[in-house]
C-alpha cells in the first residue's frame, strides 16, 4: 500500500468513527478541523511537494523547500482556509472524506496579504478566506513563484 493509499484508508476510518459519535451523541458536531487536519495537510505537502517538514515547531512556518523557502501549510474540510501571520510561502489544501484533496493556494503569502489588506487584523489575527477566492488568486501566481510538486 502506498503512503497516499494509507492516507485515503485512514481518512475513511476516521469519518466512520466521527459518524458513529454523531449518531450516538446528539447535539455535538465532533468537528474534524484542528490539529489532526493540519497534520494531514503537512503530510500531503511533504509527500507531494518539494517540502521538508520541520522536526520542531516553528512559529508561522511548517517546513522548507530544497532551495530554502519557508512554507506554511494549511488544510481544511471546510470551504475556507485560515491565515494569520504573513508566511514566506503558503500551501493550502481542501480535504475530502474520500481521501481526495485539492490544492487551494500555492504561492507567496504576500499575495494573500495584499489581496485582503483591507481586512481588519490582516497579518495579526487569525482570519478565514473563501477557498474559491484563494483558488482564483493562486491561478494568477507565476509558476516560478509556486512550490514545485514532486514527480511520480
Amino acid at each position: 500500500m502506498t503512503k497516499k493509499e494509507i492516507i485515503a484508508s485512514a481518512l475513511k476510518l476516521i469519518f466512520q468513527g466521527i459518524n458513529q459519535l454523531k449518531s450516538n451523541f446528539h447535539g455535538k458536531e465532533f468537528t474534524i478541523d484542528g490539529r489532526l487536519v493540519g497534520d494531514i495537510g503537512e503530510v500531503i505537502a511533504a509527500l507531494g511537494y518539494d517540502v521538508k517538514l520541520y522536526e520542531v515547531l516553528e512559529e508561522g512556518h511548517d517546513g522548507k523547500t530544497s532551495d530554502g523557502r519557508r512554507v506554511q501549510i494549511k488544510a481544511t474540510f471546510k470551504d475556507q482556509l485560515t491565515f494569520k501571520t504573513v508566511p514566506d510561502y503558503y500551501l493550502g489544501f481542501k480535504l475530502y472524506e474520500s481521501g481526495r484533496h485539492d490544492e487551494i493556494y500555492n504561492g507567496p503569502g504576500h499575495y494573500i496579504f495584499n489581496r485582503y489588506s483591507h481586512r481588519k487584523g490582516i497579518g495579526k489575527i487569525l482570519l478565514s478566506f473563501p477557498n474559491d477566492e484563494l483558488i482564483k488568486l493562486s491561478e494568477k501566481i507565476p509558476i516560478e513563484e509556486k512550490i514545485s510538486r514532486r514527480k511520480g
